[in-house]
This record gives structure tokens, sequence and C-alpha cells, in this order.
């Protein structure tokens, strides 16, 4: 493992290989059989159920119930909201028979006998078969709101994939809400935005920029989309979450409509919001360093990770006796542990993998520490070791906890906090994007202006940005014009 480790690639050299050899080695994740898809292993696993279940109850919590809807989607669904099938059409994967037969050749092959009716989509996103269900719920406004979201996969079919951050298919949730009025849904879609928002940065220790999209960059038939944006340690941002207000748009699309209080007839309001797996990878690239993963305490699978270090079976069961006791006093406070005393790696291979894969603490005795009454203790933020009292381990490593949680958040917020820039010079923005960064520019806003940017730098308007005062913005940096808005421009994931 120790040699295993040198090999990582520094991030200095190359960050997308550091990334990519990083997820594999740290046994977060491995390409799969099929193409643009990906085997999430059990660590990497453990990681993404830490995070459903913390945001799991967040969504319910604010009145969300979960719900199943079926994977595949008839392809005449998706016709029936023209932005929605128009941003999906190139993704979708479609089935077409439901039979395959044995080849003359011996193997197999479609039937073409079987073939389908109608065509099948299978979901890039669920809007529309959740709205023709909603349509056979919803008649009055004593139907509402209903608030639903489900954990699930779906497919997208991307030409170039990266494990967590774009793969064909990918786990996520998806919230479909319907209400009375425009203004309930309009509260919804910013209150879910909140939620994301307040789990990454307390729980990721991600720092985040919150905003709105652009006309151009809004999520397929929506009226707005809310987005957190994440700077990952290379400048690029990575959108971390999004949560639309979709208007109107499928009521009318599927003709949800309800008897309001005043009697009459309207259609209902709808939004959408979803967090994926892409969150690992933001984990990933926000924190770790070169010698391998470094993980928030709030989301470690294992937080704590002991290990004696011995001579002999008498000398390994006067240590178990009492890391043991250790291990389940520290349970008993809602820290996971892991005592490895397992006699098939050496010392120093164990603390390399689990410094590869980012345990936040670490936790060694020795015979000679015992008789001493103390414990090496080394936390995987700053990799600094200290020898402490046994006695009042417990308190200590708990605070400790708290304390690498903090710390690796407030390093990513300086990180990020250095990075933005406000720029007004075209020339200066083309030159200074190469080395990534959040650029706070003028725009006047209008798509040109916004595909100039693009063609130009391959860095997009990533959000009109919440908190920044918008009473002057200025003048257009592209095209001399008055400004609009001050935006947030980078190149992203």
């Amino acid at each position: 493992m120790a040699t295993e480790l040198k090999d990582l690639t520094k991030r200095s050299e190359n960050y997308s290989q550091w990334y990519n050899e990083l997820v594999v080695k740290a046994d977060l994740a491995e390409q799969a059989d099929v193409r643009g898809c990906m085997v999430i292993k059990p660590y990497g696993y453990a990681i993404w159920e830490k995070i459903q279940h913390i945001l799991d109850g967040k969504f319910k919590e604010t009145g969300v119930q979960n719900v199943y809807f079926p994977m595949l989607i008839p392809k005449s669904f998706l016709s029936k909201e023209a932005e929605h099938v128009e941003g999906f059409a190139k993704e979708c994967a479609v089935v077409t028979h439901y039979r395959l037969k044995a080849s003359e050749e011996g193997g197999v092959v479609v039937d073409p006998a079987a073939k389908l009716e109608e065509e099948l989509i299978i979901r890039p996103t669920s809007e529309t078969t959740i709205w023709n269900t909603y349509r056979k719920w919803i008649h009055s406004w004593r139907d509402l709101p209903v608030l639903c979201n489900q954990w699930c996969n779906v497919m997208r079919w991307e030409m170039r994939t990266r494990l967590f951050l774009r793969t064909s298919e990918f786990l996520w949730q998806e919230g479909h809400t319907a209400h009375a009025t425009r203004e309930e849904a309009e509260e919804r879609a910013k209150q879910m935005l909140k939620v994301y928002a307040d789990f990454v940065e307390q729980y990721m220790a991600i720092p985040l920029i919150q905003g709105v999209k652009t006309a151009t960059e809004r999520f397929a038939g929506a009226l707005d989309t809310y987005t957190i944006e994440a700077m990952m340690q290379d400048g690029k941002a990575l959108q971390s979450g999004t949560s639309h207000f979709l208007g109107q748009n499928f009521g009318k699309a599927f003709n949800v409509q309800f008897v309001d209080k005043n009697n009459q007839l309207d259609y209902a309001w709808a939004t959408s919001w979803g967090v994926s797996t892409r969150l690992m990878g933001a984990l990933i690239m926000t924190h770790s360093d070169d010698n391998g993963l470094v993980l928030p305490p709030h989301l470690a699978p294992i937080q704590v990770v002991i290990v004696p270090i011995y001579k002999g079976s008498e000398g390994l069961a006067h240590l178990d006796s009492k890391l043991n006791a250790l291990a389940a006093r520290l349970r008993e406070r809602g820290i996971s542990v892991k005592y490895d005393n397992a006699d098939n790696r050496r010392p120093g291979f164990k603390f390399a993998d689990y410094e590869l894969k980012g345990v936040p603490v670490r936790l060694v005795m020795g015979e000679r520490d015992m008789a001493k009454g103390t414990i090496e203790v080394m936390r995987r933020d700053t990799l600094e070791k200290e020898v402490v009292p046994f006695e009042g381990i417990e308190d200590y490593v708990e605070k400790l906890l708290e304390e690498i949680q903090q710390h690796i958040f407030v390093k990513a917020k300086t990180f990020l906090d250095s990075h933005i820039y406000p720029c007004d010079n075209y020339a200066e923005f083309k030159e200074r994007i190469k080395d990534g960064g959040f650029f706070l520019c003028p725009w006047d806003g209008t798509a040109e202006t916004e595909a100039q940017i693009k063609a130009d730098t391959q860095a997009t308007i990533r959000c009109v940005p919440f908190g920044v005062d918008q009473s002057n913005p200025g003048t257009d940096m592209v095209s001399g014009k008055p400004a609009k808005f001050k935006v947030l421009v980078a190149r992203s994931y």
C-alpha cells in the first residue's frame, strides 16, 4: 500500500489524473463493464448512504414523503413538454423490444416480433411520468400541496464520462412537488435549495455560492433554476445541487387541474429538485490531498481507527482488552470506530491504507504506550501526530473530530474567498480564466454575450449570485452595453 500511495499522481502535476486514480485507489468506485457506468464499491457506497440518510431526514422535516415511480417512461410523455424533451432528447436511452431469442450462431439477438407498440425511455428525470400520475391525485385545493421525493437511478447517455462527476447512469434523489399557488411553489424551490446548501456546508464542509441560473443554463422546462456552486481545488466550478421552479408548465402539459378556494379551475404549480452521486466527486476534489482522501468526520464511514502495535499473542491480548473497551466507549458516543488488530497486515501498511481512505483520526497504542498510560493520535487533515494521556481520550477524540470538521471547512472557505475575482476587462478575463477561479463580471443579460464568453473561453455563467449588490452592475465587458447583473463566471465540470 505504501508503494501504491507513492504512485498517486500529484495534484500539481495532473489534477484530473490525480482524481481518477484516487477514486479507484481509495476503493470508492471503478468502471463498470457497461461503457459510461460505474460500480460503487462498499467504502464509496457507505459515504453515499450517509449522505442519503442525512438528506432524507432533512427532506422529511419539511413534510416531504418518499415514493417510487417506474424507471421506464412512455416516449409520448416526453413530447408533451416541448422545452423538456428538447433538453433531454440527445441523452435518452430508448427501449424498443421486450424479448431476445437464440440466434443460429449460438448467441442471442433481438426478436423482431417483440417490438414494443410504444417505445419506452429509461428515465433521464421523472417530471413527465410523475405529473401524469399527479393528474389522478389532484382534483381540489384540499389535495395540495403534494410533496414527494424518490431515491433512484437515472440514465443520461454521456459520451465523455468520469467516475461520480459524469456517468451515463447515476444515483440521485429527485423531489417533485405540486402547489396551489405560484408563491407556494417558488418558496418551496428556494426552501429546498437552502436544505441542500446547509447540508453541503455543515456536513460536507464545502463552502458554496448560491444563485439563480440564466435562461440558457436553467433546467429544461423550468422558469427558474436555483443552484449551489462549489469550487474545486483546480479553480473549476462544480454544480452541486439544483432546485427548479417549473411554474405551470407541467401542470398544463399533463392537464393537472384543481378547483381552488374560489371554486375556479386552475393548473397546479410545480417544483423539482435534486442532488446526485456527483456530491461524491465534490467531496473528493474539495478536501483531498496528495496522500489520498480527506473526509469530513460528519460523513466519514470510519471516523476513528485504532491500531495496536504488539509483539506476540500475549502483548496483543493486553492491548485488546484495553483498546476494545475504548472502541466500545467511543461507539457509545455515536462515533464510528474500527479496531484493526488483524495480523495479516503490518502496521505501516495499515497506516498508509487508512490515510489513503481519509479516516479522520488514527489512534495507535503499543505496549510501551500502555505502560506509560499514553496513546498516539494522528489527525488526517493536517497529518499532525501527538502523544496524549490515555485517560480522558474519549473526550479528546470527540472534540478533535469537531475541530477537524470545522478546520477543513475554514480551509476550503479561505480558498474559495481568495479565488473570487471582480473583473470587467474581457482581455484580462480571457487570460486569467485559464488558471481557474470564480469571476464576478457585469453581464448585459443577453444570450449572445453569454454564448460569446463560452465560445472564447469555455467558461459559462454559473449563476446570478445571491447576496451581491446588483444596484449598479456596471458595463458588460464583452458587448460594452449597460449590464443588468453581476454574474459568476467560471470553467466547470
